[in-house]
């Protein structure tokens, strides 16, 4: 094969493979952001939920809490009521508190796009020394050699990268037991 185009196949080769690498951690990165947001809205959406039925049962009890403040005496059914308010409020606040589970798993998604973030970078980087080596005047035994250093530097830091973020983001679901991220 002529060396022109041993040279243009090793580009063509390097080239795809640097787009490949890039597309595939940024749809990565987009699928953890997605991931995030929605981790987020469901746990306000949760978090909301709990803190008005907290305020709902407080104020069901309103009348009577103004009753005992004011020195009266409560109903039979009133002070069952205030007897299982708490236990009422208690499984509210255990829901609340149930649903700040969204920060670990958020923290492990952020954590794992700025790990696909630098990753990329330093990926960039090294394709970036690299052919800061080639020289205007560089013979094309010397660009395919240094296209094929390159070639391995980059596959090495990309199976790296890999086998740092094989690792699923999982969390203890409320509603539907175990969900996996991926």
């Amino acid at each position: 094969m002529p060396r022109k185009k041993i040279l243009g196949s090793h580009v063509k080769r390097l080239l795809s493979g640097v787009s490949d690498h890039g597309k595939k951690h940024l749809t990565e990165v987009e699928t953890d952001l997605i991931q995030t947001e929605l981790l987020l809205e469901e746990a306000i959406e949760k978090l909301t939920s709990s803190f008005m039925a907290i305020h709902s049962a407080v104020g069901a009890r309103q009348e009577t809490i103004d009753l005992l403040l004011a020195g009266g005496a409560p109903s039979a059914e009133n002070s069952a009521y205030l007897a299982g308010m708490t236990d009422e409020i208690g499984t509210y606040v255990n829901s609340a508190i149930t649903s700040l589970q969204f920060q670990d798993m958020t923290s492990q998604l952020i954590d794992r796009t700025l790990k696909r973030v630098t990753g990329l970078r330093e990926f960039l980087g090294t394709l970036g020394s690299h052919g800061a080596d080639i020289m205007p005047d560089s013979g094309s035994e010397e660009i395919v050699d240094l296209l094929g250093k390159v070639s391995m530097a980059l596959a090495i830091q990309s199976l790296e990268l890999r086998s740092v973020l094989r690792k699923a983001v999982n969390q203890q679901h409320m509603e539907s037991g175990d969900i996996e991220l991926f």
